[in-house]
């Protein structure tokens, strides 16, 4: 019963994330960020907002609806994910977004693919929502540090998190049934700045504000254009 309720609580967080995100992204969104206790601060939110709008509007100026793009921001890291007819699309829009006030920094995601289907778009929807319940029952983790977006069965897991939390996190993503693979793209503070909040702007004094190296213990496919300190670490899933 207890799993029951926490998956219809999470169920029910995603269904409310995609009706208030729908205007974030051209196509729709697989994801959205866990509510209640967020570590960012008020501005870094309003600064998230903010770039998810104007990144949109201004992806849908240029190529109306012809693409599938989600645009997610954390901490005023931008990710993206969907699909794109060309890589001449893939990066015209990271340039875009790029350009967007306040970005730091553009994790493209994007697949020169077709566009995914309602059948998959929805499983995606439902996959997140099960990810998110995976989270909310592990009681080392604090849930509402991630946030949560899925892609044809990736898992793209936002937050500002301890190593501690990232390791955990990823292990217990990996096995819930149906994900096909586990993407951090996560900022790693240190213990301290977790208990005492991490600052509005990042600086050289912040570890957050420099993204986690990916993980060499991880094996990354020779088809992934992932590279060295960019701060993306797949987890491999069994």
């Amino acid at each position: 019963m207890k799993r029951l309720i926490l998956i219809l609580a999470a169920v029910a967080a995603t269904a409310s994330a995609l009706t208030a995100c729908f205007p974030l992204a051209v196509g729709a969104v697989g994801g959205g960020a866990l509510v209640a206790v967020d570590r960012r601060t008020s501005g870094a939110q309003l600064d998230d907002q903010a770039i998810e709008l104007k990144a949109a509007s201004r992806i849908r100026d240029v190529y109306a609806y012809n693409v599938h793009v989600n645009v997610n921001a954390y901490n005023r890291r931008v990710l993206l994910t969907g699909s794109v007819p060309s890589e001449t699309h893939r990066e015209r829009i990271e340039q875009i977004v790029k350009d967007v006030e306040n970005v730091r920094q553009v994790f493209n995601e994007l697949k020169v693919a077709n566009s995914a289907t309602l059948t998959e778009r929805s499983s995606d929807g439902l996959l997140t929502a099960r990810v998110k319940g995976a989270l909310i029952e592990k009681s080392e983790l604090s849930a509402t540090a991630f946030k949560v977006t899925t892609e044809r069965g990736t898992v793209y897991l936002m937050g500002l998190v301890t190593q501690r939390e990232a390791d955990l996190a990823a292990e217990t993503v990996r096995t819930v049934p149906g994900v096909q693979r586990v993407v951090r793209v996560l900022e790693i503070i240190t213990e301290e700045q977790r208990q005492r909040g991490v600052p509005d702007e990042p600086s050289a004094n912040n570890p957050a504000a420099n993204p986690a190296t990916v993980n060499p213990a991880n094996a990354v496919p020779a088809d992934d254009s992932y590279r060295e300190g960019t701060g993306v670490t797949v987890t491999p899933v069994p």
